[in-house]
């Protein structure tokens, strides 16, 4: 199975938020969405990726007053991103390998989804229930 695949089932909604927007409204913006990670754009530029677990760093890190201070103090620069034609097992080994929760998807440099670790292992899971039903259907047959 391949990136865009997962994309066509989840969808490619982004969403993301601009570098200067203080960690306290990013926050808000992770709780109202649903989600665990948001995408920082500067215009149509990918610039970072802010997570969870950069909140987490963030309060450990300055506490309290992180919540005033711009995402891009915390975010995470170092942005590895996805291809849509990448082989699901190739995009999950970068993320194990790496202990990455969530990659931008690009294509044509064009930002055109997000692929979680959860997206990753629900795809697995379905592979694995599709191959073990045509095993089934064989024996039987």
């Amino acid at each position: 199975m391949f990136v865009a695949e997962i994309l066509r089932t989840k969808g490619s909604a982004v969403f993301s938020i601009p570098p200067a927007l203080t960690l306290g409204q990013a926050c808000k913006t992770l709780e109202q969405k649903r989600v665990g990670a948001l995408i920082v754009c500067d215009g149509e530029q990918v610039v970072g990726v802010f997570s969870e677990r950069d909140v987490v760093r963030a309060l450990a890190a300055d506490g309290r007053e992180a919540l005033e201070r711009p995402v891009a103090v915390y975010m995470t620069a170092e942005v590895i991103f996805a291809d849509p034609r990448e082989e699901m097992s190739a995009l999950m080994s970068r993320m194990t390998d790496r202990r990455i929760r969530h990659l931008p998807v690009m294509e044509d440099r064009r930002l055109i989804g997000v692929v979680s670790i959860g997206d990753v292992v629900k795809c697995q899971i379905a592979e694995h229930a599709h191959e073990a039903e045509s095993l089934r259907t064989y024996i039987a047959s």
